[in-house]
């Protein structure tokens, strides 16, 4: 803690964090002033005056709390949608040691997951050891109940509620608004308020950054510069790219490139002016320069001159986008010169909040990404830094998007090894997305009948998910190799992997199955509920399982009565979609249906899906459904990069857990991991948790034989029940 109190007197010396709000539908504006310089600048010195008192309060609270623990340190290693089958096969093959010694000195396991089976849900339920029911995050997206519109379900950012009128200028008085959609309590929140200090990093559904008794950065939903889940730019001066990539590109911005006496330019589009109503977004001009020998350019932007090599990422560039004097707009960006002649073709990250001047809330206390960023270099900051979408949507290819994964792992290594050197009592707790990201890329590679093997190379990737599990194995060693006797570590991932072969539409069956009416006789493709006839639709689909029915009283335009009505129709659709079948496959793409009052409990219920449909692996919600599109097909092939998933029924794909202590429990859940670092550390649980302490009472020694629970056996064992 030491480390990070001298951290702060050196962060004086930078710039303070500025002000951010969010116009309406637009992107996220940042401003600085004189005020919050000063605001910031005298609660730094505060902090800095009070902190010997407040240290000793705390050492005295730490030492009596850290009295009945029975660990120094709990580790949490997340390796997000690392798979236990895959894990099982690896070790067999011997490629795995460092996780072999893991599991012969205390546990492996199948962990289970939650419904839905993925990352914002699961990663809720694991902080806060609830069942959503009772955290309110129940998928990427929902529905707006005024709007019928999906949004972001994890956090909300709206702008000041004053602004201060100067001519043509606007003056935002005030925060930024921003709401967190998870309710209940993370357990480091609790071990905090028992004196216990805890470095949390890029723990999904942690933004905004809460106030507690350590650090943390965060991760998942943290937005791009222009208010996005991440928009990347495609600069070109290629007539083909632009045909090519103008009616299909939906993830980035595509950018002609004008070229005038060998020098390409254009612009870069930032955020909405923040201080001028409709005065549109803020650019920046961007040059380059190809050199003579047509394999490298030169790159100017924002008063900066790079080279750029081909096929090379550069350094973080910042940028500023200027909106009047005294206000700049600070991000972050890197570059990939994807050709230089005949054409340039110019690949942009997303703009990242600039670390070195954190405009939101992305980090606890705001001086910690600061921090990182001086002793580390700057990083990205996006909430899904990995762009998956380029891939996807043909801009770059496996080569770049594995380039810059791994280079984004390496910044996360390094804050996580930092924090296990600066954390010498408490919790530290990091999550890698790579396990994710690269899986829902190259998942493609272990199924040879897979749809999205068609026209693409099959053979110099298809060893991808395999270096990457002996990759996670080196970081499983790494770690072992710093930590004592008397520290606990977990090795866990919130949900498994399988094949994404095939889409189930399910707002176009709900559509031929008569419970959506469309306006144009027809679907046409369009998303966001462009078409839908809201006074003929009693049911509709959103996000990655969801479907909702249109419920008078609830729905703005709802025409569903509570109660018979909707029982006879949840009913319908329940049965419908179970004897759904596949020619193609040959199966029932949907194996459960679940009803939101039989799965979940607690306070939040109301606000789930009605029905939450549980794909068989292979199968997966399709991606137009996933918007509130409806498309003309109810079955189809998936045919793009992103070819592994895990939102499938929940017990087909099972996270998995290894710890150097022997667990208790036979079939251990994602929500008894917060409880079982609760009790490491002699806190007691709260009574709201579902979980439970996985670690039997007394000292946490390592056990002397194996405990491991082949994942297949223990999905047989299920399914029979």
């Amino acid at each position: 803690m030491r480390a990070w109190i001298a951290a702060a007197v050196l962060l004086l010396a930078v710039p303070a964090p500025a002000l951010a709000y969010v116009g309406p539908g637009a992107g996220f504006a940042f401003v600085s002033s004189l005020l919050i310089i000063l605001v910031t600048t005298l609660l730094a010195i505060l902090t800095l005056l009070t902190w010997p008192i407040r240290w000793v309060v705390q050492r005295i609270r730490g030492s009596r709390a850290l009295g009945a623990a029975r660990a120094r340190r709990v580790v949490v290693l997340g390796l997000d949608g690392q798979d236990p089958e895959l894990t099982e096969q690896f070790l067999a093959e011997g490629l795995l040691p460092n996780f072999a010694r893991l599991r012969e000195r205390g546990t492996f396991s199948p962990l289970q997951t939650t419904l839905l089976a993925e990352s914002p849900v699961a990663w809720t339920s694991f902080q806060t050891g609830c069942n959503p029911g009772k955290h309110r995050i129940f998928d990427f997206l929902v529905p707006n109940r005024a709007s019928h519109l999906p949004e972001l379900g994890s956090a909300r950012v709206d702008p000041p509620a004053r602004s201060l009128r100067l001519g043509p200028f606007r003056i935002p008085i005030g925060k930024p608004r921003i709401s967190a959609g998870r309710r209940s309590v993370p357990f480091w929140k609790i071990l905090g308020d028992h004196g216990i200090f805890s470095t949390i990093l890029r723990v999904p559904i942690t933004f905004p950054a809460e106030r507690f008794g350590g650090v943390l950065l965060s991760a998942m939903s943290v937005p791009d510069l222009r208010g996005t889940q991440g928009t990347y730019t495609y600069f070109t001066s290629d007539p083909a790219d632009i045909e090519r990539l103008s009616s299909t590109m939906q993830s980035g911005e595509l950018v002609r490139l004008a070229v005038d006496g060998g020098t390409a330019r254009a612009s870069i589009t930032g955020p909405d002016s923040p201080v001028r109503d409709g005065g549109g977004a803020l650019e920046l001009p961007l040059q380059v320069r190809p050199a003579d020998e047509g394999s490298g350019a030169t790159l100017t932007v924002n008063g900066t001159t790079c080279d750029l090599a081909r096929r090379t990422y550069t350094p973080w560039i910042p940028l500023g986008f200027r909106a009047a004097p005294g206000v700049t707009v600070h991000g972050i960006v890197r570059f990939y010169l994807l050709e230089s002649a005949p054409h340039v073709k110019l690949y942009m990250t997303p703009i990242n909040i600039d670390p070195d001047r954190p405009a939101l809330p992305i980090s606890h206390p705001f001086t910690y990404a600061v921090y990182l960023s001086k002793t580390q270099g700057r990083y990205s900051t996006l909430g899904l830094a990995e762009d998956t979408s380029a891939l996807n949507e043909g801009v770059v290819d496996e080569d770049a998007f594995l380039d810059l994964t791994w280079q984004i792992h390496e910044e996360r290594e390094r804050m996580f090894f930092d924090a296990l050197e600066k954390t010498a009592r408490g919790a530290v707790v990091c999550v890698f997305d790579v396990t994710d990201r690269l899986q829902h890329m190259f998942f493609r590679h272990l199924d040879e009948r897979h749809p999205a093997n068609r026209g693409r190379d099959t053979s110099r990737h298809r060893d991808a998910i395999r270096d990457l599990y002996t990759r996670m194995d080196d970081l499983v060693g790494r770690t072992m190799a710093r930590l004592g006797d008397d520290d606990v570590l977990i090795v866990m991932s919130d949900h498994g992997f399988k094949p994404y072969r095939r889409s189930v539409n399910l707002n176009s069956w709900l559509y031929t199955h008569g419970f959506l009416a469309l306006r144009n006789g027809g679907p046409t493709g369009a998303d966001m509920f462009a078409d839908v006839d809201w006074s003929k639709t009693k049911a509709y689909a959103v996000g990655f399982g969801g479907i909702y029915l249109n419920l008078a009283g609830r729905e703005a335009r709802g025409i569903v009565a509570p109660g018979a009505e909707a029982e006879e129709v949840k009913r319908a659709i329940r049965d419908g979609l179970r004897e759904l079948y596949d020619e193609e496959e040959g199966t029932h793409p949907v194996r459960e249906v679940y009803d939101a009052t039989e799965v979940y409990s607690g306070p939040y219920v109301a606000d789930a899906p009605d029905l939450i449909v549980g794909c068989r692996p292979g199968h997966r919600v399709g991606w137009l459904s996933v918007t509130g599109g409806v498309s003309t097909e109810e079955l189809e092939d998936n045919v793009r990069p992103w070819s592994g998933d895990h939102n499938f029924n929940p017990p087909d794909v099972p996270g998995m857990l290894f710890c150097n202590r022997r667990i208790a429990a036979a079939s251990p859940g994602i929500c008894d991991i917060g409880p079982t670092v609760l009790d490491l550390f002699g806190v007691p649980v709260p009574p709201h948790c579902d979980g439970a302490p996985l670690l039997p009472a007394g000292p946490a020694r390592e056990a002397p034989a194996p405990a491991a629970v082949p994942a297949a056996a223990a999905r047989r064992a299920e399914s029979s029940s």
